[in-house]
């Protein structure tokens, strides 16, 4: 059977504030998001082109359709191929813009897929088909926040998420698990998700957990993070003078 994404080699570097380098033969490429690059070797040449890459026969109004999904998940419609255009291996690599953890998954090993949060998706063997998945309840989605927004990733090569802080993994045998729709990294495509609302109203206006939690049932693997971007980035703001929040002393 022909293998339908680019083999490439890799190698995670670092510990609490990871990146992944990319290893690739001469002709093999790698796709991923705008501004996740971190340093490349020469002969590396990199490309923003509409789409994924994934469907070359889909033609101009196929690319526009994926784009225009992109469009609506707040992402950009390009994405970045980078391409070893020498005659020997080279090396490209790739970091989120905040601390945290890189989790490499080999899509053949899980079924061909893997659902993750828009944010999460780091890079991938060219050949990888990255598009939207809506959850089947469109209207608790569009109050599920983060939890709503989810990518699919399909192929049978390599892929590359972020986690923010910790990464923890989680495998599932027909038990459920309910988490903050900002914790969730992603999970393997037996698992089935869904939206609910985070207890009574009291607790959801005052818990400070959020209106809405994702609940994963089935059997699979869920991968979750123990910093969320929008966490941290909503105590960052909390605590900038400028923004009102408080300095040293309360001043």
């Amino acid at each position: 059977m022909t293998k339908q994404c680019h083999e490439v080699d890799y190698q995670i570097i670092g510990s609490s504030m990871q990146l992944v380098e990319v290893e690739l033969d001469p002709g093999e490429a790698v796709i991923a998001e705008g501004g996740a690059m971190n340093f490349m070797e020469p002969d590396i040449n990199f490309e923003a082109k509409m789409g994924d890459g994934s469907d070359l026969e889909s033609g101009f109004f196929g690319k526009i359709w994926g784009a225009s999904k992109r469009a609506f998940s707040g992402e950009s419609i390009f994405m970045t191929h980078f391409t070893n255009e020498g005659n020997q291996k080279r090396k490209v690599a790739f970091a989120a813009p905040y601390p945290g953890s890189v989790l490499a998954i080999d899509l053949s090993k899980h079924n061909g897929e893997l659902i993750c949060q828009k944010d999460s998706f780091l890079a991938a063997a060219l050949g990888t088909n990255v598009t939207l998945k809506f959850n089947r309840r469109l209207g608790s989605g569009f109050f599920g926040g983060e939890g709503f927004i989810l990518q699919s990733l399909k192929g049978d090569g390599m892929a590359f998420i972020h986690a923010g802080g910790t990464l923890i993994e989680k495998e599932l045998n027909g038990e459920t698990l309910r988490v903050d729709t900002g914790c969730l990294v992603g999970f393997t495509s037996e698992i089935d998700y869904d939206i609910e609302r985070a207890g009574s109203l009291k607790s959801m206006v005052f818990g400070g957990e959020g209106l809405f939690l994702a609940t994963l049932s089935g059997h699979g693997t869920v991968w979750l993070q123990s910093l969320p971007f929008s966490r941290m980035a909503d105590r960052i703001i909390s605590h900038a003078p400028s923004l009102g929040g408080k300095t040293k002393g309360g001043k």
